[in-house]
């Protein structure tokens, strides 16, 4: 078989060399296999162990929760109705101050909307927020591998870097826990985004719930950035929650090197 090579004169052509062949499949191929990567972003051999990018994740998480003192910032709350008796919708604008180790102080700035969304979804989970701050239920809905079960599901490239993706299942039946998936910045070994649905369903009326979070990197921190909720109701309905945080504000916090090495004396003092 001959191959017409492209030149300036159509009549021009010359049997190719089968080493040239041969080349240009194996070439063919590399480019396939790495245009799929670039497409899907994952790549097949993940640079750590699960058991090391677990270990920097609940490492990194207590330096930071160590070093942030004091923030605040703003959110909105939205919800969206559509199912019996009718359609109801809500919106509140609260503002935030956060003083470690587990203060959260909320403050409505503005609400609209669906008076029963308000008193009985929003206000009740800044309750809920509130809740889970407590010293006592930290340690009980942390990202660990106390609370949870984590297989590594891939890595990803991103323009923001590589991402580490886990999935996770909790160990016990709590409301404050989850089973998904989450990605970890591979650099911070910090959650920048969770797809998931509660580990314990929140109520007997709700028959399935879809959350994703999006967080965001505030000088040294990462924080909330958004969040969509979104529950089918068993007797038909459909209800879409979303937040949106802005305005954050880091008030307070010491070096993460610094909280690294308090970390490092508490865990001594312990171990003896």
């Amino acid at each position: 078989m001959q191959f017409c090579r492209i030149q300036l004169s159509a009549n021009d052509c010359r049997p190719i060399h089968p080493t040239i062949l041969v080349v240009l499949g194996l070439m063919g191929a590399s480019l396939a296999a790495w245009g799929q990567q670039e497409a899907t972003g994952i790549r097949t051999t993940p640079p750590l162990r699960l058991e090391q990018v677990v270990k920097n994740l609940e490492s990194r998480n207590a330096q930071r929760a160590a070093a942030l003192k004091q923030f605040e910032g703003e959110r909105t709350y939205r919800m969206q109705y559509r199912g019996f008796p009718g359609s109801h919708d809500a919106e509140m604008v609260v503002k935030l101050n956060y003083h470690a180790p587990d203060s959260k102080e909320f403050k409505v700035v503005s609400q609209t909307g669906s008076k029963f969304i308000l008193e009985h979804v929003f206000k009740k989970l800044l309750e809920g927020e509130k809740e889970a701050a407590k010293a006592e239920n930290q340690n009980k809905t942390a990202l660990t591998s106390e609370n949870y079960e984590f297989k590594l599901a891939g890595y990803e490239t991103t323009p923001d870097g590589g991402q580490y993706v886990l999935n996770l299942a909790p160990k016990t039946k709590n409301k404050f826990l989850y089973l998904g998936k989450v990605w970890v910045d591979a650099k911070d070994f910090a959650v920048v985004r969770i797809e998931a649905e509660p580990g314990k369903n929140p109520s007997f009326w709700i028959k399935k719930t879809e959350i994703n979070h999006k967080y965001v990197k505030v000088d040294d921190f990462w924080l909330p950035e958004e969040n969509r909720t979104q529950s089918e109701i068993r007797l038909g309905g459909q209800a879409t929650l979303s937040i949106e945080y802005r305005n954050y504000k880091i008030i307070k916090a010491s070096p993460l090197n610094a909280a690294a090495r308090v970390l490092q004396t508490a865990s001594a003092v312990v171990g003896r």
